[in-house]
């Protein structure tokens, strides 16, 4: 067993904040045949009321600091690592301009290796220690990634895109062989130690229905693989999507008539959708994947929060680099809060600190199916955990010291934080 002392954010089962300032973790190995070397949090919670069971067990007391879950990023694109920060008009010329060309050069497994690296290295800053992200069309830009994060012992979902038409050449795959390709990888990483796989079309827009439909027929044949894509982003988008699809009620409802929503979906942004979407994602236990800075720098909209609630459907955080502008899990919030404030002002919509960290935490989590196994530090998660020096900078020394709340802490947290907040990010415990 290992410990640490430190006050100890975790969540509890409706979502609330939990803050033990003097706090106890404890990790261990994972107690089942298929542990596969797997650690644990053995016990989380007050010092005082855990220190004499565990009196035998090195502590490691780190004063000053906060324990806290590691970040789950519900939706990133790890080949657009280069492709962050550019400028665009909108999502189409965007994709066109940047993202496609950036793409194309992961056919080289050299080049795949070394952004992989790269990506991974910015997750761990960052305090994120799972991710949902897409790869390329390319299957060594795959290969490439599940190799780094399996050497890091990550838990890390991904799969290769499925795009064949409507994308220029060095992206676009063929039809047949892109659906070999993505039962081929699945067979070979998914379930392998932390790895998952995900089904991954582009989006509606860049696939054909053949291709659309064998992505369905092998979401039933693995039903425990995820399935990630885009939806309902953009105007354009949206009203493309329904010239090429005439037949499907709405852009969400493509995926549906192919078989491709059911829980472990998870569509990113989300935003133009009427209530019949939302029944549709609650119905089938699909999920958003929230994007904030994304859809802000694209201009692209607000995810309607109130909605979501009111009906009912599942929802998470993501940055979506690289068309959103930061890896940092604080910037996302941050923006997911200016969202709700900008976007539904006359709801009077105010996502509260605690939620918004949930969100990015023990709720991305709850939206992937992970809940228990990672996004909290509660008996029995997997121990990825992070170190916060909440004095990282001399301006969030002076705000955290006057907080009187966690929900003030937690927010000066979000507002003021960035990579140098996360003091260091640790994995299995």
């Amino acid at each position: 067993m290992k410990a640490w002392r430190a006050s100890l954010l975790r969540f509890d089962a409706d979502g609330r904040a939990v803050l033990d300032t003097d706090g106890l973790l404890v990790t261990a190995p994972a107690h089942t045949a298929n542990g596969g070397g797997r650690r644990v949090v053995q016990a989380a919670g007050d010092f005082a009321t855990l220190a004499p069971q565990y009196a035998g067990v090195p502590v490691t007391h780190l004063p000053g600091r906060i324990l806290a879950p590691g970040f789950i990023d519900l939706h990133i694109h790890y080949p657009q690592t280069d492709v962050i920060g550019s400028p665009a008009e909108g999502l189409l010329p965007w994709l066109e301009n940047y993202t496609f060309p950036h793409e194309s050069q992961f056919i080289d497994a050299h080049h795949a290796a070394q952004v992989a690296e790269f990506f991974l290295d910015e997750l761990a800053r960052n305090g994120v220690t799972t991710a949902l992200t897409f790869a390329t069309s390319h299957p060594q830009s795959v290969n490439a990634l599940f190799a780094a994060a399996r050497q890091r012992q990550l838990r890390l979902i991904t799969g290769k895109v499925l795009q064949d038409r409507h994308s220029p050449d060095g992206v676009r795959d063929e039809t047949a062989q892109s659906l070999a390709d993505t039962e081929e990888l699945v067979k070979q990483w998914h379930g392998v130690d932390r790895l998952g796989y995900a089904i991954t079309p582009r989006f509606a827009p860049s696939c054909s229905a053949a291709q659309l439909r064998g992505a369905g027929e092998l979401a039933a044949r693995y039903p425990d693989v995820w399935i990630q894509s885009h939806v309902a982003e953009n105007l354009d988008e949206v009203r493309w999507a329904h010239e090429l699809f005439p037949d499907s009620r709405s852009y969400l409802s493509i995926y549906d008539d192919f078989g491709l929503m059911r829980e472990r979906a998870v569509y990113a942004h989300c935003i133009h959708f009427d209530d019949e979407d939302r029944a549709l994602m609650r119905r089938t236990g699909a999920v958003a994947a929230i994007s904030p800075t994304s859809n802000q720098f694209l201009g692209s909209g607000f995810f309607d929060y109130a909605g979501a609630d009111r009906v009912g459907f599942g929802y998470g955080l993501a940055s979506d680099v690289g068309g959103g502008t930061s890896f940092s899990p604080f910037r996302t919030m941050l923006a997911a809060y200016a969202v709700g404030r900008e976007g539904q002002t006359k709801l009077g919509l105010s996502l509260s600190p605690q939620h918004l960290w949930w969100q990015h935490t023990a709720g991305a989590a709850r939206a992937l199916g992970l809940e228990g196994v990672v996004g909290n530090l509660q008996p029995g998660n997997e121990s990825d955990f992070l170190v916060l020096n909440p004095a990282a900078t001399p301006l969030l020394a002076r705000r955290t010291a006057q907080a009187s709340s966690l929900d003030e802490l937690l927010f000066a947290m979000i507002v003021l934080g960035d990579d140098r907040l996360v003091e260091k990010t640790v994995i299995m415990g």
